[in-house]
């Protein structure tokens, strides 16, 4: 049985939970808040008793083995390295860090105090990606990649009110593309390895942020387009163009429906079954390293999110988002 707390206590984190509990070796056994009260709420929802509003308190505890990092994006590096310092394992939600030089400190510190640390990305996990990539020599010479995902925010609603949510904020390393983008960025590094060139734009709002632009990347003889808005929507799915076939995924970020349309008009469903409770999924994979005594994960791996934050960096360079990360350095 694997002991967890979690850091963070929105939708997300309850999302992890309810998919993570299908996992018998899975214990939630702490909560983090800010105020007693939060943390205290939504313990008792879940029958927990130890409550911690101190993460040092928290990580220095005997009462965990593991931690579950959702808190703002600007956060991950800081309460991650504090949980490494402490020699608990930690998964912590995507985007990893705000940018390089953090995710460097936490891929350190896990090793030098040999435990486990894991960016969570639900897609790299599924059923129904693996069968991407089980059946991606069908369709021929890979030609190009669009990745499409451009979700309206409701805290739009409230930045175009004159508040100031957290989502549309760069004091919490957030926008269109680390919160949304990032789920192009993982599966054409998966698929394709790293590009030779990286080109970004977008639209920037008042408060600094991204509300929605384009990442094109290219390879020696494809290119991948990657599309991202939190302020539209857009119903296209995502595709993989091949000289033989097109790829249709439903979602990349969570693929359900995928299929393969050749030249000649033919279609092939190549979905296959997966649970419903699709974070299921990256949880038994950090569950099984901790149990096995890795340190890595042989999937979402440290190359990867390394390959994925050069990404998510330079197209922030080039779209002239800052964060105060940028500035400390």
């Amino acid at each position: 049985m694997i002991k967890f707390g979690v850091i963070g206590t929105s939708w997300i984190t309850e999302r992890f939970l309810n998919c993570a509990k299908l996992n018998n070796d899975f214990k939630l056994n702490a909560v983090y808040s800010r105020t007693e009260n939060r943390a205290k709420e939504f313990a008792d929802k879940y029958g927990v008793k130890n409550i911690f509003t101190d993460v040092e308190a928290m990580a220095k505890s005997d009462c965990i083995d593991a931690v579950y990092i959702a808190s703002p994006n600007s956060l991950h590096s800081k309460y991650s390295l504090i949980f490494l310092e402490n020699e608990k394992h930690v998964f912590c939600e995507k985007p990893i860090a705000s940018d390089l030089y953090q995710l460097n400190s936490m891929i350190d510190k896990a090793k030098e105090k040999n435990v486990l640390l894991m960016e969570g990305m639900v897609s790299s996990f599924l059923p129904n990606f693996q069968s991407i990539k089980d059946n991606l020599h069908k369709i021929g010479k890979i030609r190009r990649y669009v990745a499409n995902f451009c979700r309206y925010s409701s805290r739009y609603d409230q930045y175009k009110r004159g508040e100031n949510p957290n989502t549309f904020n760069p004091e919490f390393s957030n926008g269109s593309l680390m919160d949304i983008g990032v789920y192009g960025v993982h599966p054409v590094l998966h698929l394709f390895g790293e590009p030779d060139s990286i080109k970004a734009n977008g639209v920037l709002l008042e408060s600094g942020v991204d509300g929605e632009g384009s990442v094109v990347l290219t390879y020696e003889d494809m290119d991948a387009i990657i599309i991202h808005s939190k302020i539209s929507n857009s119903y296209m799915p995502s595709e993989i163009q091949g000289e033989e076939g097109s790829m249709i995924i439903d979602k990349l970020s969570t693929p359900q429906n995928v299929k393969i349309v050749y030249k000649n008009g033919e279609e092939e469903d190549i979905t296959v079954e997966q649970l419903e409770a699709k974070m299921y999924y990256e949880a038994t994979e950090f569950i099984e390293l901790i149990k096995s005594g890795e340190t890595e994960s042989s999937i979402n791996t440290f190359d990867i999110s390394r390959k994925a934050m050069k990404i998510l960096e330079e197209s922030r360079r080039q779209m002239g988002v800052i964060y105060p990360s940028d500035r400390e350095k």
